[in-house]
């Protein structure tokens, strides 16, 4: 009798579990958010000027080793990228905030890139729509117009190819048919008037959809970060600390310009030159930093994973492909003493003797150079009404 209670019991317990987690995907399904769109739209660009002073950074060591056929050939909007417009920037940016994008209507781009982080999400990895987890760190999203190789593998090439990947992923957004999701975004009341004015055309389409959302993220664009604002003034702005680690940055000691170049600080897509392993080599943009002795991710190959971005990089912690660094002082120390001997180590991390180099830094060494990256901070990125959130509860 106390079994046949307790079985009860559990099958009245389990029963209640699923009718709850079935109201939870019901309120998701009938939860209607609205817009807060201005009735003129906002003005949505490319890269600013300084981006394009490509002797500036040649002149001041700010591409150390890298050839300028390399430099210019990435330091540029990319041409696979669609050309941006206010309407289909507006479009793209809806698109970017709509959770109705994932099979059922929970995860948006912006759950795993949050503007107050740089449009990273603060976790080693991300949630997606059925509570798994990704496998990788989410990246920021910043500058991505330079691009020529996108996600941690180095994947993709443009922005628009990148798009539709993640609203596909059985993981993130699980929205696996492109048909279903041009239906579900047709039916809904705001778009027509958005396709309309982006396409002159309510037809929803997949392509669409990627163009727009392309033209929204190649608009991200930082370019106002404390470093900017000395950019033409000789960095008189600089406190003597951030000097210090400004020298140390660009420095043939640490050789972090050498991977983190030009007014991105990231990594130049083309091989050539003193920049890769074996000058000839086409990295995509990565390097192998000697994480581990053996990679149980491979990234593009042999432990090779996306250089990225350090524009805003206070902002996106925890750092590396797998989210291990927590703060910036973990993953100084891993350059400065705790580089594995990877069998795909890349040279630059190679010492004459053949081990792994070891930089020796000191304490105020470390700070110096934090205290740099820290000037690379965008603060009016992170409350730029551009690309914030356009719906309102």
């Amino acid at each position: 009798m106390i079994k046949r209670i307790t079985l009860l019991t559990i099958c009245f317990i389990c029963t209640l579990f699923v009718f709850n987690a079935c109201q939870v995907e019901q309120d998701i399904e009938l939860k209607e958010a609205k817009l807060n769109l201005p009735a003129t739209a906002h003005t949505y660009a490319g890269l600013p000027a300084q981006f394009k002073k490509l002797e500036f950074f040649n002149n001041n060591g700010f591409i150390a080793g890298i050839p300028d056929s390399d430099f210019q050939n990435h330091f540029i909007e990319n041409p696979l990228n669609p050309e941006i417009t206010d309407d289909g920037a507006t479009l793209g940016r809806v698109l970017f905030y709509d959770a109705k994008l994932s099979i059922n209507n929970s995860i948006s781009c912006a759950s795993c890139h949050n503007q107050s982080l740089a449009f990273a999400d603060g976790l080693s990895s991300s949630k997606g729509f059925g509570g798994k987890r990704t496998p990788r760190n989410a990246m920021a999203i910043v500058n991505i117009v330079t691009n020529r190789n996108l996600f941690w593998d180095s994947r993709e090439q443009s922005a628009k190819g990148l798009i539709l990947k993640p609203i596909q992923n059985h993981i993130e957004m699980g929205m696996e048919s492109l048909a279903d999701l041009e239906t579900k975004i047709a039916s809904t009341d705001y778009y027509p008037e958005l396709f309309k004015k982006a396409y002159n055309s309510e037809q929803v389409t997949s392509e669409k959809i990627a163009d727009a959302m392309a033209q929204f993220l190649c608009s991200m664009v930082s370019a106002d970060s404390k470093f900017d604002q000395g950019f033409a003034d000789d960095f008189n702005n600089f406190s003597t600390l951030e000097m210090v680690g400004k020298d140390l940055f660009f420095s043939e000691r640490t050789q972090c310009s050498g991977c983190h170049a030009g007014a991105n600080f990231s990594a130049p897509d083309q091989p050539g030159g003193e920049y890769g392993s074996s000058g000839g080599e086409n990295r995509r943009g990565t390097a192998n930093i000697g994480l581990d002795l053996v990679s149980k991710d491979k990234g593009l190959e042999n432990g090779k994973f996306r250089i990225p971005s350090l524009r805003n990089i206070a902002l996106t912690a925890p750092y590396m492909h797998d989210g291990r660094f927590e703060n910036l002082t973990a993953v100084i120390e891993h350059y400065d003493k705790g580089i594995q001997a990877h069998p795909e180590l890349d040279d630059k991390f190679v010492s004459n003797t053949g081990e792994p180099v070891r930089m020796n830094l000191n304490s105020l060494e470390k700070q110096a150079l934090i205290a740099f990256l820290n000037t690379l901070t965008d603060e009016s990125f992170i409350t730029d009404q551009r690309f914030s959130n356009p719906f309102q509860d």
